[in-house]
């Protein structure tokens, strides 16, 4: 009877642990899920892979950064920022900033939903998968690409070359704890997130 409870209370004690680990496992899902659908990418295709048109593309990205109020407004969140996002004043500007230079290549913007693989950017890491992106295709947008997050402003300080505690202040605003744990610690998350998203495709979670 005594070895009955003992073998009772050692099932019980592992189907805890398993619920516990089970609830953890879905509570990052839900928060990687989270933070992915806070944040807008920014990527930007070079006409092609020549020195001439990897630099105008990077002209087109400071172009951007900096001008982002033109873009976002006066926007304080994820959903004000996207429905604020003027393509025309994108194409405006980065238009304006290839015809300074004597480039004459057509521009086309869009938001749009696309796949990214894991970045890092600076100290942070965005996880892989599914993001809401703007994309910014310069002429045949045959060339290497070049992306990051462009709202919240994380990216700017690297870009523009401005002090990286507003990369910091950007973060510690839009971010919560456990997200910024999952940015800062990305080993911590990979494969249980690559499961995550696994199990999602299957059954439509």
């Amino acid at each position: 009877m005594k070895k009955l409870s003992c073998a009772v209370m050692g099932a019980g004690l592992v189907l805890s642990i398993a619920i516990s680990n089970i609830f953890s496992f879905i509570g990052d899902g839900r928060k990687l899920d989270e933070l992915r659908d806070n944040v807008l990418r920014l990527h930007i295709l070079a006409n092609s892979d020549s020195e001439y048109d990897q630099g105008l593309k990077l002209s087109v990205r400071d172009a951007l950064l900096e001008r982002s109020s033109e873009i976002f407004g006066d926007a304080d969140s994820i959903t004000q920022a996207k429905a604020e996002v003027n393509i025309d004043v994108i194409e405006q500007i980065a238009e304006e900033t290839l015809r300074e230079q004597n480039c004459h290549a057509a521009v086309n913007a869009e938001i749009t939903d696309m796949y990214f693989d894991e970045r890092v950017y600076g100290d942070i890491t965005m996880p892989a998968g599914e993001y809401t992106a703007l994309r910014v295709e310069i002429g045949e947008a045959q060339g290497h690409n070049w992306w990051c997050v462009m709202y919240p402003p994380l990216c700017i300080p690297a870009a523009c070359e401005e002090d990286v505690t507003d990369d910091k202040e950007a973060e510690e605003e839009f971010f919560d704890e456990e997200e910024k744990d999952i940015m800062h610690n990305p080993e911590k998350y990979r494969v249980r997130f690559a499961v995550w998203d696994k199990i999602k495709s299957l059954i439509n979670f």
